[in-house]
C-alpha cells in the first residue's frame, strides 16, 4: 500500500484529512508535525493522529533550526511584509517543507499532503517550497481538492468522532509559530468589525497594559541578538523572553489588509511581540552603523525580501543572494 506523509497540525483541516486521505488514495498515512514553538498545541498531538487513523505520527522539534535558519536571515535582511507583517506563517512553511520531503523520502512515501486551503497563500509556499527541493515529489491539498466549507469540515469531524479545537459559532482559525501568530476566518473576515479581545493570547490590550514601561537593552553581535538586559541566551529563549515583555505591555498587534499571493485582499490579525521589537531594535542600531546609501539599498532589499518570503520563493537563488549580501 501507498504512504502520504501529512503535515500534521491537530488543527480541523489536518485532523478531517487523515481519514479522508486513505479512502481517496487508499493509502497509510504518516502523520508529521513539526514544532516550530506552537507550546501547548502540541502536547497530546501525536495520540490524536494516531487515533484518528494515522499508521505512525511523530512530532519533530524545529525550534533551533528555524530561529537560527529562517527567522534569523529575515531579521537581519528586514522582512517586513507591507511594511507590516514580520511574515511568522510565511517563514515556517519552507521549513515544513523541506522536511515534509526528507521524511517522503525515508519512508518511500508517493506524496507528501498539507492542510491549505485554496485561497490562501500557504498551499503556494508549501507546494513551491516542496517542488523546488524534489521536483517530482506529488503534493496532495485535501482542502483544496474536497472543496468542503469550514462548517462542513467541522460537521464531518463530529460524525467521524474527531476532536477539534473549533466550533461553527467560533470558527477562527490560527496558526501559531515562535516568531508569532495569525488568526482569521468568522467575524475577522468583515474589515469594518473591531477584532474581539478574546481572539489575543500574546498581547494585552494598551488599556489592560501596564502604566509604568518596561526597559529592554538588546546586545547584537554582527547582527545577531545575543542578550537581553545584560543576559546572554539563546536565539529561541531569547525571542521568548522579549515576546513575555513586550506582550504584556500591548506591543505586537497588527490588523491590516493585505494583498494575498492569489490575487485577493484580506483582512489579517497578527501578533508578534517579539518580532516587533527586534525589528525596532535591529532598524534603529542599522542607523548608527550604516551609510546612508547602503541603508537606503537596505531598505529596498527588505521589501524584496519579504515579497520573496511571502511568495513562497524561500528557495530561488535571489534569497540565497540577498542572504549573502546581507551578511
Amino acid at each position: 500500500m501507498e504512504r502520504i506523509v501529512l503535515a500534521y497540525s491537530g488543527g480541523l483541516g489536518t485532523s478531517v484529512a487523515i481519514p479522508w486521505l486513505p479512502e481517496k488514495y487508499n493509502a497509510e498515512i504518516v502523520a508529521v508535525t513539526m514544532d516550530l514553538g506552537q507550546g501547548k498545541e502540541l502536547d497530546d498531538v501525536r495520540e490524536r493522529a494516531l487515533a484518528i487513523g494515522a499508521v505512525r505520527s511523530d512530532v519533530f522539534v524545529l525550534r533551533g533550526e528555524f530561529a537560527r535558519d529562517f527567522i534569523l536571515p529575515a531579521l537581519q535582511a528586514g522582512a517586513f511584509y507591507e511594511g507590516r507583517y514580520p511574515l511568522a506563517t510565511a517563514l515556517g512553511r519552507p521549513l515544513i517543507s523541506k522536511h515534509l520531503v526528507e521524511i517522503a523520502r525515508i519512508e518511500g512515501a508517493s506524496a507528501i499532503a498539507h492542510g491549505c486551503t485554496g485561497k490562501g497563500n500557504d498551499q503556494v509556499r508549501m507546494d513551491v517550497s516542496a517542488r523546488a527541493l524534489e521536483p517530482s515529489i506529488k503534493v496532495i491539498a485535501p482542502a483544496r481538492v474536497w472543496g468542503l466549507t469550514r462548517p462542513e469540515e467541522i460537521e464531518y469531524a463530529r460524525r467521524r468522532g474527531i476532536p477539534v479545537p473549533a466550533t461553527v459559532d467560533s470558527p477562527y482559525s490560527t496558526d501559531s509559530n515562535l516568531w508569532g501568530r495569525s488568526i482569521e476566518c468568522g467575524v475577522l473576515e468583515d474589515p469594518w468589525q473591531e477584532p474581539p479581545e478574546e481572539i489575543y493570547l500574546l498581547t494585552k490590550s494598551p488599556a489592560e497594559s501596564p502604566d509604568r514601561p518596561a526597559y529592554v537593552e538588546i546586545e547584537f553581535e554582527r547582527g545577531v541578538p545575543v542578550k537581553i538586559n545584560g543576559v546572554a541566551m539563546s536565539l529561541v529563549e531569547l525571542i521568548q523572553s522579549l515576546e513575555t515583555i513586550a506582550g504584556a505591555h500591548g506591543i505586537g498587534r497588527v490588523d491590516m489588509v493585505e494583498n494575498r499571493l492569489v490575487g485577493i485582499k484580506s483582512r489579517e490579525i497578527y501578533e508578534a511581540p517579539a518580532a516587533v521589537g527586534l525589528h525596532a531594535a535591529h532598524r534603529e542600531l542599522q542607523k548608527f552603523v550604516t551609510p546612508r546609501d547602503l541603508e537606503r539599498l537596505t531598505a529596498e532589499l527588505g521589501v524584496k525580501y519579504a515579497d520573496l518570503v511571502y511568495n513562497g520563493l524561500w528557495y530561488t537563488p535571489t534569497r540565497e543572494a540577498i542572504d549573502a549580501l546581507v551578511k
